[in-house]
């Protein structure tokens, strides 16, 4: 990997059965307080507000930068230590700067490093981790 393939990008990220899922979005929409949801379900941290990313073959691969390792921000609460994990292959990109407006969405893709991602955006509805959860555990139906 050249050191300019890599990228460090305003994310967060989690492991979810062995894969990425990377939190993207502005200042305050709320990438912690969405990857504290999914480790909850069990996810692991790799990442919080700032991720590393590089090409690998196929993939966009993730892993936090050594001075943020272990640690997430939880409003209110302060820095949490945190298991980690990674680096992970990103199987799944989270917009949170983008509210769904569709009951039955189309499939999205985002392109990283001319890589083309499954892209899902964000949603203001209480089962969104949990649904984003069994998204990556079992896929969608095409």
């Amino acid at each position: 990997m050249a050191p300019d393939a890599t990228r460090i990008v305003h994310a967060s990220c989690v492991a979810v059965a062995g894969q990425g899922v990377l939190i993207t979005g502005p200042s305050g929409s709320g990438k912690s307080s969405l990857a504290l949801a999914l480790m909850a379900y069990g996810a692991a941290l790799v990442a919080d507000d700032r991720t590393e990313l590089w090409p690998e073959g196929a993939a966009v691969m993730a892993r936090c930068p050594p001075v943020i390792e272990g640690m997430i921000e939880a409003r209110g609460l302060g820095l949490l230590h945190a298991e980690m994990r990674g680096p992970v292959a990103i199987g799944l990109v989270v917009d949170l700067g983008q509210t769904e407006g569709q009951r039955l969405p189309p499939h999205r893709k985002v392109m990283w490093f001319e890589r083309s991602l499954p892209l899902v955006l964000g949603q203001t509805s209480p089962h969104f981790p949990a649904a984003l959860w069994h998204y990556i555990r079992a896929g969608r139906r095409e």
